[in-house]
């Protein structure tokens, strides 16, 4: 394996998976949101300054019969050449024989795109035959898509074994794994994980996982209402999942047991309905009427959570405190956000990752102010729960990545 900071690109062609699963405006084809192309733009440019060419690959949504013009790559090679500041090259497919031409002639400082490669049913299924003819436009790999590093795909992760002595990860992916190793193996105190979202089933291996490495673990979103629950309280209609009231309790009591500072909502912004336009009022998360829900974290609440996230020196948040999508329903989400901006120029180390929190932190134009964004996604929680993802193994060496850094 080896590092792309000192790789010589100088006259090779670079084969660089990247995540370019951008949403698009059914309409018009126009991208909504290029986050996961500026993600990519500093590895193409860096390989690009070195002397090389880039081959780029990707899929885009999820095609079930072959070819689809509203799946197809064209629709956003303008977007990509306007990001990277370079022309971009149409391939027009990824294994047809004007694609392996055109990479063939690439010469140093050019970039193309190939087609979708989920067009090809081998793509998904991670056939090596397919992967063996992806590896022809490439001298050397560089996988910079950690968005799909969790699927054993043929161009995330079997095309590497055909670049034995030549693969490496983009700097994105770099930049995902060095964030994850600071929360789990920071040598920083206090440690501060805040865990929302709805579901407790969902974050169970994350919750896990964090009570080796944490301080503190906020417990937000509407999997507060089924820890409330476990202790007894009233929670009205909010959502709840009888079935882990006893993996709450077994959660509450390690946490003692650890002495981690678990720390559970006292209050709720309630409503008579799932709805923006509904009647709201706010109580003890513990006295919850029939008929009313928990949609959001309450005024105390609050101000216990900022406090906590504001003495932290490294803090990862991964799901909202509330129904934020709705104005009512986002203070909760907001005042978190904020808390963490705050710590961040105060010197601590933040990570937000997860979709919704992802979400969150862009809705409130606060992405800038935080250390890192994760664009991973299901890949992210996978790698946080410990699990070794397909597209990292294919090529991570304990010789290259040591301490926390890349060597």
């Amino acid at each position: 394996m080896q590092n792309i900071h000192t790789y010589d690109f100088t006259n090779k062609r670079a084969l660089v998976r990247v995540d370019f699963n951008v949403p698009l405006n059914k309409e018009t084809m126009e991208i909504t949101d290029d986050t996961r192309i500026r993600a990519a733009a500093p590895t193409i440019k860096m390989i690009l300054e070195k002397g090389g060419s880039v081959v780029l690959m990707s899929h885009l949504g999820r095609p079930k019969n072959g070819p689809q013009d509203r799946f197809s790559l064209k629709n956003i090679v303008a977007h990509i050449a306007k990001v990277i500041g370079t022309d971009v090259k149409f391939g027009g497919d990824c294994i047809g024989k004007n694609a392996f031409e055109m990479s063939a002639n690439l010469q140093a400082g050019e970039v193309m795109l190939l087609e979708n490669v989920r067009f090809y049913k081998q793509e998904t299924a991670g056939t090596e035959e397919f992967a063996r003819q992806l590896s022809k436009h490439g001298d050397v790999y560089v996988n910079d898509a950690f968005g799909t590093a969790h699927r054993a795909h043929a161009s995330t992760t079997v095309v590497a074994k055909f670049f034995p002595n030549d693969k490496m990860f983009g700097l994105l992916i770099e930049g995902e794994i060095i964030s994850v190793d600071k929360v789990l193996n920071s040598t920083e105190k206090p440690v501060t994980a805040i865990v929302g979202g709805a579901k407790v089933s969902s974050k169970i291996t994350i919750i896990k996982r964090l009570l080796n490495t944490v301080d503190n673990l906020i417990v937000g979103g509407g999997m507060a209402y089924t820890f409330v629950k476990a202790q007894g309280g009233k929670v009205g209609n909010s959502l709840v999942e009888d079935d882990y009231l006893d993996l709450a309790k077994e959660i509450i009591a390690e946490s003692l047991e650890k002495n981690i500072n678990l720390y559970i909502p006292i209050d709720s912004v309630i409503a008579d309905a799932f709805s923006n336009e509904a009647n709201i009022s706010e109580v003890a998360i513990n006295a919850i009427p029939d008929g009313w829900m928990g949609l959001d974290a309450g005024t105390q609440t609050k101000k216990d959570c900022a406090e906590i996230i504001r003495t932290s020196k490294v803090i990862l948040w991964n799901g909202p405190m509330g129904v934020f999508e709705m104005e009512n329903f986002q203070s909760g989400t907001k005042a978190v956000a904020e808390a963490i901006v705050e710590a961040t120029s105060n010197g601590a180390f933040s990570l937000i990752g997860g979709g919704d929190s992802v979400a969150a932190i862009n809705k409130f134009k606060l992405a800038d102010k935080v250390s890192y964004v994760s664009t991973g996604g299901g890949a992210m929680l996978e790698y946080l729960e410990g699990k070794e993802l397909p597209g990292i193994a294919a090529i991570k060496n304990s010789d290259y990545y040591l301490n926390g850094t890349f060597q």
